[in-house]
């Protein structure tokens, strides 16, 4: 029981998610910071004022703070726009480049059931054993 354990811990794709959930989280911080220490008092000097957690309106006694709800929709949207602005923009252009020198082998050719590489003169899939059209 406690070894079936011990591999399910020491298996690598554990250990990744764990390093990427700190990773995340420590990521997450820096971007909230950049967000609410920079970009926001930018957006409001530019704007006006960046801070409407003041605005509300109420219904029969009863007050609702529309303005939290503003806030967190503004942070939402900045933090969103500097993450694919920042992060997801740069990498997809970077692995564009990198993927754009990669030559393909033609002496392999792809299993139309699995999608797996193999040999050209190959008339059954090694890995589907599926019957491979000419």
């Amino acid at each position: 029981m406690l070894k079936g354990f011990r591999d399910f811990i020491l298996r690598g794709n554990v250990i990744d998610l764990a390093v990427a959930v700190v990773i995340g989280g420590a990521f997450g911080s820096i971007v909230t910071a950049l967000v609410k220490d920079l970009i926001t008092p930018l957006v409001g000097a530019i704007g006006g004022n960046h801070d409407f957690s003041n605005l509300y309106f109420t219904v029969n006694d009863s007050k609702f703070m529309i303005g939290d709800f503003i806030n967190s929709l503004i942070s939402f949207i900045i933090i969103a726009s500097v993450i694919y602005f920042l992060i997801v923009l740069p990498m997809n252009t970077l692995t564009k480049k990198i993927s754009a020198g990669k030559k393909v082998d033609p002496s392999d050719k792809t299993c139309s059931e699995c999608l797996s590489l193999i040999p050209i003169k190959a008339k059954r899939c090694k890995y589907c054993t599926s019957v491979l059209k000419k």
